[in-house]
């Protein structure tokens, strides 16, 4: 019986996960408020009723995506920002955050850009239910590189809602470099160089402005 059950189990996740990536492949070409409940399970090859066995609507299957495509990073995010703990000059330190975050942005967008052109559609688009959860999930990502940019020796001094505005600009940074490094997928490798150089240069602005704040 639990066999039987872990089979049944096993094959609900994979239908699940089929829905979610012909969605993904429909929504290269279109919005989500536009995409059809028909059109999805077309593609998957099952009957319009076995999607409510796994989203209770399009917009739910939206939710899904936005969790899957930013849930996962939420570790490598803490693990990026955090602090360099072989280096006790400020900039040095902030040199090597900055060369890891745009290194993480440039091989995420490279893996899955699909997830952040949706992204970068939907977080202002018709679907409310997606947008509230993208959103939900940058406030995550801010609060986390909040709580690592307060173990900071220079965050000393400084009060809670001005840690909030720093990590909210960190964070709005890196989804700016994802899109930037998305629409030079394709480039040749030194415009690729060329848009490190520019979101490494423009994350460097905010740090060394951060060093000067509380003068």
């Amino acid at each position: 019986m639990s066999h039987t059950l872990g089979v049944r189990q096993a094959q609900k996740q994979k239908t699940r996960q089929a829905l979610l990536s012909a969605a993904l492949g429909l929504l290269e070409e279109q919005s989500l408020s536009s995409l059809g409940l028909r059109e999805v399970t077309r593609a998957v090859g099952v009957a319009p009723t076995a999607f409510y066995r796994h989203f209770r609507s399009i917009a739910d299957l939206g939710v899904a995506l936005v969790d899957e495509a930013l849930g996962s990073l939420h570790p490598m995010i803490r693990t990026t920002v955090s602090t360099a703990a072989d280096s006790a000059d400020q900039a040095a330190r902030a040199d090597q955050r900055i060369e890891r975050a745009v290194e993480l942005i440039a091989r995420h967008v490279d893996a899955h850009p699909a997830h952040v052109r949706f992204l970068a559609r939907e977080r202002h688009g018709g679907v409310q239910p997606v947008r509230e959860a993208i959103r939900g999930q940058l406030a995550r990502f801010a609060g986390e590189v909040k709580t690592e940019l307060a173990k900071d020796p220079e965050s000393a001094g400084w009060s809670d809602a001005d840690l909030e505005a720093l990590a909210a600009l960190y964070v709005d940074q890196m989804l700016i470099t994802a899109s930037l490094f998305l629409e030079a997928q394709d480039a040749p490798p030194e415009e690729r160089e060329r848009v490190a150089e520019v979101a490494a240069s423009r994350l460097r602005l905010i740090s060394i402005g951060r060093r000067h704040w509380l003068d």
